[in-house]
């Protein structure tokens, strides 16, 4: 368990937190009203183009070959979701009979370099094999019609399966539109208070940051004998730093709902642990919240001496010695 001697923010004030949740929740859910569903139209406007030029590149879907897959991986993803039932990456590995990590590296738009050039096109005509069967002929009629769709056909179908593309990413659709919203919130209040962006330069330790700066996604080495990075979502430099000169680090956090949060909350502790294992128990790590987090995972994670500032109160981020 974490015994930092840190003077701390919310973790020690239990009896606010009934209310702060309630708070947190109203605020997301106001986010989520106004902002999520432009998230979603722009993200589906875009997968909708992303169809189109999968639909383009396997002529309609009558050429779904090792070739095409070969030289535009990423529209794997398009044809998973073009098939009756769609298929979950899992199902499809399943069905075909092949490498997972081939799989998952085209999702990501990719091949694996070091694939033989053998076993990868055995793999990929398996995968064509399972797509060419369970296409959805409901969506495309023209398969069965063996005749080209017009432009109204292929159109409505493509927006079929960007809808199906959307639904299954609709939970990191909505989780990287509120991160970017944290940042730009931390971002606005630290350069009303004089701060500057600075992203760190390779190799430079956080130690070393200049004061009054402060940088987003910063990698932060840990360990002895193996030395592995942190990620950290944002390092402010005060502009009277730590003795040690250790600046602050935040964490953003948002959370839709109660279940994700205490799937998610070991993750933060194992990072506050590797931190302070490298900087020592002072370290001021905070999660910086927004959503739903009740006090099951407020509980936990001050039981592992982690403390947290709410978004709907900012101004608790002055007792950070910002």
């Amino acid at each position: 368990m974490g015994a930092s001697k840190v003077k701390r923010i919310n973790a020690d004030k239990p009896h606010l937190w009934k209310s702060d949740v309630a708070a947190s929740v109203d605020q997301f859910n106001a986010w989520f009203m106004e902002f999520a569903p432009a998230a979603f139209r722009k993200t589906r406007t875009d997968t909708i183009g992303k169809v189109k030029s999968a639909l383009e590149a396997t002529r309609d879907l009558s050429a779904i070959s090792a070739e095409v897959l070969t030289s535009c991986p990423a529209v794997l993803s398009t044809l998973r979701m073009s098939t009756a039932p769609p298929l979950a990456v899992d199902r499809l590995i399943g069905l075909a009979g092949v490498n997972k990590n081939l799989v998952d590296t085209m999702e990501e738009g990719k091949l694996p370099p070091r694939m033989a050039p053998a076993d990868l096109e055995k793999n990929l005509k398996a995968i064509c094999h399972v797509l060419d069967r369970l296409l959805d002929g409901d969506i495309f009629p023209w398969l069965e019609s063996k005749s080209p769709p017009d432009e109204e056909s292929r159109s409505r179908a493509a927006s079929i399966v960007a809808d199906r593309l959307c639904g299954s990413m609709a939970n990191p659709i909505i989780r990287n539109a509120q991160e970017r919203r944290q940042l730009s919130a931390l971002g606005a209040f630290l350069e009303g208070r004089g701060y500057v962006k600075k992203p760190l330069e390779p190799e430079t330790l956080i130690q070393n940051m200049k004061t009054g700066t402060y940088a987003f996604h910063v990698n932060v080495p840990v360990g002895d004998r193996l030395r592995v990075d942190v990620s950290v979502d944002l390092v402010v430099q005060p502009k009277r730093p730590a003795r040690d000169g250790v600046p602050v680090l935040i964490e953003a956090k948002s959370a839709g709902d109660f279940t994700n949060t205490n799937k998610r909350r070991k993750e933060e502790a194992t990072k506050a642990r590797q931190l302070r294992a490298e900087f020592g128990e002072e370290v001021r790590y905070v999660l910086f919240l927004c959503g739903y987090f009740g006090a099951d995972y407020l509980g936990y994670e001050a039981a592992e001496g982690i403390d947290w500032v709410w978004e709907h109160r900012m101004s608790d981020l002055l007792k950070l010695g910002l």
